[in-house]
């Protein structure tokens, strides 16, 4: 074997060490500026909640405030508002007129959500199996709706059921309904309900609708073929398929209905002002009739609590219905 010279040799070139990064070492925060750093986001929102505190909860605690006091005309002046306790609650409650009043909601607010939830589920599934077209069409008609002013629709409502103007009372004396020929709807109690029902319930439908087709989207087509497959009908497939997966939905939207009727004042308050006599006073014009017919502000904050208590109370049943519901899915 030859002899290789090992100076003469060609050496391997040497690796050059990778060069190191330079590693900036942070200087410790200190801990006013952590603490600083934590308090600067509710800093932020504090003008919101601030706000937000100003306009919901003073009104609510002056309200309670007032309702345990002999507040009139003469105290709204002077501010020398005398605590009475509960008489005014007392004399709430002993009035024949104000358990009427609360009856009379009640049925009001049965009638408004029974409808409004009825003809909203039928609007959403027929949305369900409309085409493209057919299905942004009614979509685009039902946010119009939904966004008109309660005062213009109540404005519409009227002129559409006017005794001598009404496009109602032509269109049936033009089928030969003589009987409605300047019929006066407002003088009459039952037919000035209805046609409240009618206005409160065209104007909640279109949320009502949206919301449950936006859940009706979510629902598998596979448990749908699933159901035909196993020979189901549409009422079938309804009761065993859909309104069991849109029951927590269902119920939200009954509980923010509920509270959408409760509190339907400016409609009536526009329209008939509670009449004719009490047919059209729920509790909302009934507070706003006793504070201001007799300067009977301090009735009127009371039958205000009373209604908010109502309300919290029907709530109440329908949020423990829906965490129930919650509770039983898991």
């Amino acid at each position: 074997m030859p002899v290789v010279d090992q100076r003469t040799a060609p050496r391997a070139p040497r690796r050059r060490p990778a060069p190191r990064l330079a590693v900036r070492k942070t200087p410790p925060r200190r801990q006013g500026a952590d603490r600083g750093h934590r308090l600067w986001p509710y800093i932020l929102v504090a003008p919101a909640v601030g706000g937000m505190l100003y306009l919901l909860a003073y009104p609510l605690v002056r309200a309670v405030l007032i309702s345990f006091q002999d507040f009139r005309l003469r105290q709204l002046i002077s501010g020398d508002a005398e605590f009475v306790g509960l008489r005014n609650y007392r004399t709430l409650l002993a009035d024949p007129r104000f358990w009427e009043v609360v009856r009379r909601t009640f049925l009001f607010m049965a009638i408004n959500v029974a409808l409004i939830m009825v003809i909203a589920t039928l609007v959403a599934l027929m949305v369900e199996r409309l085409g493209r077209i057919g299905r942004t069409a009614v979509l685009c008609s039902l946010v119009l709706a939904w966004a008109m002013p309660v005062v213009a629709a109540t404005t519409v409502f009227q002129w559409l059921f006017h005794s001598e103007f009404g496009i109602v009372n032509r269109s049936l004396t033009g089928l030969g309904l003589g009987s409605f020929d300047r019929y006066p709807w407002f003088a009459h109690g039952t037919a000035a309900f209805a046609i409240l029902v009618t206005l409160i319930v065209w104007q909640s439908v279109p949320f009502a609708a949206v919301t449950l087709y936006s859940a009706l989207t979510t629902v598998s087509p596979e448990l749908y073929e699933s159901a035909r497959l196993d020979g189901a009908g549409a009422g079938r497939i309804f009761r065993s398929v859909t309104f069991p997966i849109l029951r927590p939905i269902f119920l939200l939207v009954v509980s923010l209905e509920v509270i959408w009727t409760f509190k339907a004042f400016v409609q009536i308050w526009v329209m008939t002002r509670g009449g004719p006599g009490d047919a059209t006073t729920i509790l909302p014009v009934y507070a706003v009739q006793s504070a201001l017919s007799g300067q009977r502000y301090d009735l009127g904050s009371a039958a205000s609590m009373v209604t908010v208590i109502l309300m919290s109370g029907v709530l109440v049943l329908s949020f423990r219905q829906l965490l129930r519901q919650e509770d039983e899915s898991r």
